[in-house]
């Protein structure tokens, strides 16, 4: 009878010991890691302030606020970066904000180009494992107080030295009458007349009744005009409480008259009767309307060798000019110009460079 009770306590042990080990072995509790996880230090971000709203603004003001960023955790806050959306740009903002302490994300929205209501934001990225990012907006509803009609912006497509006329009408939203006090142009080639509209069929629908409208005729080309892409601002200056500058975009392009390709010739190493002892110039008008007005009439050489003539394309408004070596042409170098004579009234003569060199027939090129 003892060695049985033995033997029983001796399987008791054993049982109990491996139910010890399989408890052991077990995974963490998910109360447990969460305990764990608590423990440790974090950031937390929170926003004071997300949202403000600047109610009615007046066209074109500069709506600058620093929105408060508070660090509600117990370990840095860092913010990562601080992205503006469209017509919102960022300022500055606070890099790192220690634990209990309270930063800025400040922002800047330039109202000039919009009206009506808006809402412009900034998104925020941060460390914070809760909320890794969160979003900032300004809002506020942009009244127009001076405006133009059809639109804030005239467009043209100009030959050099052309000029071309469009007619905005200016008018108000301010009670005191409405007067314009000034107009910078940034250059010459824009010129600006103003009439105050007296003729009640002549005046628009917009704006406050009764109030004063200005017609504007605005000019742009001429001879002071320069060549390429146009880009430029003119600057109203008016007696309006609210918005007293209005700025009306001048965009657009003013072309050259003609092209010439290419613009100088180097006939290189060559002989008479090499083939490339023959080059050809082609003049093209760029007038989209009446390009048969360019008329090339002759093209004279300077250099001695070099013969040109003329003949027009099948296209309209274009010329080509050959300019050959002559058979009987002097071994030496080439260097001199053809001058190529038009009609045209800002370019009536194209001058273009001719370099080379006339080596004898059958002479091998000289090695580079």
């Amino acid at each position: 009878m003892s060695k049985r009770i033995i033997v029983m306590m001796l399987a008791l042990l054993v049982s109990v010991a491996s139910l010890s080990a399989a408890e052991k072995a077990k995974p963490a509790k998910a109360g447990d890691t969460a305990a764990a996880t608590k423990s440790e230090k974090a950031p937390r971000l929170t926003l004071v302030e997300p949202v403000k709203d600047f109610g009615t603004i007046a066209k074109g003001n500069k709506l600058d606020w620093s929105f408060l960023v508070k660090n509600t955790g117990d370990a840095d806050l860092q913010i990562i970066a601080a992205k503006p959306g469209c017509g919102c740009t960022v300022a500055d903002f606070d890099k790192v904000i220690k634990p209990g302490e309270t930063g800025k994300v400040t922002a800047h929205v330039d109202t000039t180009n919009f009206a009506g209501p808006i809402a412009k934001t900034v998104s925020v990225e941060t460390n914070d494992p809760s909320t890794p990012s969160a979003t900032l907006t300004i809002h506020a509803t942009v009244k127009p107080y001076v405006e133009v009609a059809p639109v804030g912006f005239v467009r043209y497509n100009l030959l050099q030295g052309d000029a071309a006329q469009q007619t905005v009408t200016l008018y108000s939203e301010e009670d005191e009458p409405f007067e314009i006090t000034k107009i910078d142009t940034p250059g010459d080639w824009v010129k600006v007349s103003t009439t105050k509209i007296t003729d009640e069929a002549q005046r628009i629908p917009a704006g406050k009744v009764g109030q004063n409208q200005y017609k504007l005729d605005i000019t742009v080309g001429g001879p002071d005009a320069k060549i390429g892409p146009i880009a430029e601002k003119i600057h109203i200056v008016t007696n309006s409480k609210h918005q007293p500058d209005y700025f009306v975009s001048v965009t657009g392009v003013i072309r050259p008259t003609l092209r010439v390709d290419p613009t100088g010739i180097n006939f290189g190493e060559v002989a008479p009767s090499d083939t490339a002892a023959t080059r050809v110039v082609v003049i093209r008008s760029n007038n989209l309307t009446t390009p048969e007005s360019l008329n090339v009439t002759k093209a004279d050489s300077t250099v001695p060798g070099v013969v040109t003539s003329i003949k027009p394309t099948a296209n309209k408004g274009e010329y080509e000019v050959t300019l050959q070596l002559a058979k009987d042409a002097k071994p030496g170098d080439l260097n001199g110009d053809v001058k190529i004579y038009t009609n045209d009234k800002i370019n009536p003569i194209i001058t273009l460079p001719v370099r080379g060199t006339v080596k004898l027939a059958g002479t091998p090129s000289a090695s580079k």
